[in-house]
């Protein structure tokens, strides 16, 4: 268990590191002085994009190992993983190859951006699988994903799953398990307990994130950063 607790500190900080030197993680001081409109609406001074994983093979090896690490100490009871399409697809295949768990993976749904949305899309789709893998009674679930900001697509994801499984005639499948390989830390954790999901996170990104790449920001490009996820409401002053 130390020999694992030592091991994933050390593989938390490679991952944290190979993302910001490969631009998953992206800054308004290095890359693109406007900085990020996010969907909130919010200006951000960074933009954390991991769907480029997949072309940096030995980054992706790690996160693989690392979130093994992570699920089967913290969720020891999940026997099967599912990847939220589409990011969190590549990762769970990751993670399936190290922990020997198998995987699923959800369809990508246009449009459906709240669990209303979910409900009036099921009808459209049906006979068609909303889930891609095979479950069976017993399954305890973990879904799968690159990051987190809310909770909402996890929930839908929860909700995508549960559907796919009573259309399969399943009563005893079992879904409350999320992980993923960022957690921005702007409420997520609170969410997740208010509706009955367990958040496991690899990397907190105020907690430990940014300081495993400290030393490779400029001190201006550190402050602005540190500053905005310490207060986003002091910097919205932006055309």
């Amino acid at each position: 268990m130390v020999k694992d607790s030592t091991r994933l500190e050390s593989l938390k900080k490679e991952i944290m590191v190979n993302i910001y030197k490969n631009r998953m993680l992206l800054t308004s001081e290095r890359d693109q002085p406007e900085g990020w409109r996010l969907v909130s609406g919010l200006w951000s001074p960074f933009y954390i994009q991991l769907r480029n994983l997949s072309s940096f093979p030995e980054t992706m090896r790690k996160v693989g190992k690392a979130m093994t690490i992570m699920i089967k100490e913290a969720a020891p009871a999940v026997d099967k993983l599912v990847g939220i399409a589409f990011s969190g697809i590549p990762i769970a295949t990751a993670v399936s190859i190290e922990s020997g768990l198998p995987a699923c993976h959800t369809r990508k749904m246009l449009g459906v951006k709240t669990e209303a949305d979910l409900q009036r899309a099921l009808a459209d789709y049906g006979q068609h699988s909303i889930l891609e893998g095979v479950l069976k009674d017993g399954d305890s679930l973990c879904l799968v994903d690159d990051l987190v900001t809310g909770m909402e697509s996890k929930m839908i994801a929860r909700s995508q799953v549960l559907a796919e499984a009573s259309k399969r005639e399943l009563s005893d499948v079992s879904c409350n398990d999320v992980a993923v390989i960022i957690d921005r830390q702007q409420g997520a954790m609170e969410r997740a307990s208010e509706v009955g999901l367990r958040l496991h996170s690899l990397i907190r990104l105020v907690d430990e994130g940014l300081a495993f790449i400290k030393p490779l920001m400029s001190k201006s490009e550190y402050k602005l950063v540190s500053g905005y996820l310490a207060d986003p409401s002091n910097y919205q002053n932006r055309p």
